[in-house]
């Protein structure tokens, strides 16, 4: 069983969540070790921020903000202090269960195979006939997008590329786009990404 921290101050609303997580199959502690962190960002004393920064230091779990805090500076600062993803209350039950469910999917998973491709992605590695080549964390996610699903939006990969408070618009995407195509070209795929116009890519 899945165990999943959650820090929030509101007792309905920690007793909504826990109702919701247990009836799914997961199990809600208030510390690591756990899976995932599910984290508000006005907490007593220390803040969600403060909480998450101090998890990337020492666990490797997807981290959720699951916060009342609506400005796009908040949301801002919730990736850049390494959040995987941020959700404004108040909260659709089916959409945060997906997120959730997403993120540990992906979490649990270290190599992908599509076509004659296998993907690292603990060590950021693409592989093909022998051949090898290192990407960046970026094209990593790119990358493990497109073979999971085939076709990925663009907005959908945008959103995907969260890393360090640095928000990744269209043009850095494309730029990351061209350097993956250039490594997998090395490796003898290079029109295996297709560009989708108007849509995004397709592997």
């Amino acid at each position: 069983m899945e165990k999943i921290l959650v820090a929030e101050d509101d007792e309905s609303v920690r007793a909504e969540l826990t109702r919701l997580l247990c009836a799914n199959g997961y199990r809600v502690v208030s510390e690591p070790p756990c899976d995932m962190a599910l984290l508000d960002v006005n907490l007593p004393g220390e803040s969600g921020y403060e909480i998450c920064r101090r998890l990337r230091t020492q666990w490797d779990i997807p981290v959720i903000f699951l916060t009342g805090r609506d400005s796009a500076e908040d949301e801002l600062l919730g990736f850049g202090v390494g959040a995987d993803d941020y959700i404004r209350k108040p909260y659709n039950s089916a959409v945060l269960l997906a997120r959730i469910a997403r993120l540990l999917k992906r979490k649990g998973r270290s190599v992908m195979t599509a076509r004659d491709l296998t993907l690292n992605l603990a060590e950021l590695t693409v592989y093909r006939d022998g051949q090898s080549r290192e990407l960046t964390k970026n094209e990593t996610r790119i990358l493990a997008c497109l073979m999971e699903k085939g076709l990925c939006a663009k907005e959908e990969l945008i959103e995907d590329l969260w890393q360090n408070s640095l928000y990744v618009d269209e043009n850095t995407l494309y730029v990351n786009i061209n350097r993956l195509r250039e490594k997998l070209a090395k490796l003898g795929a290079g029109d295996y990404i297709r560009t989708v116009r108007g849509v995004g890519y397709r592997l």
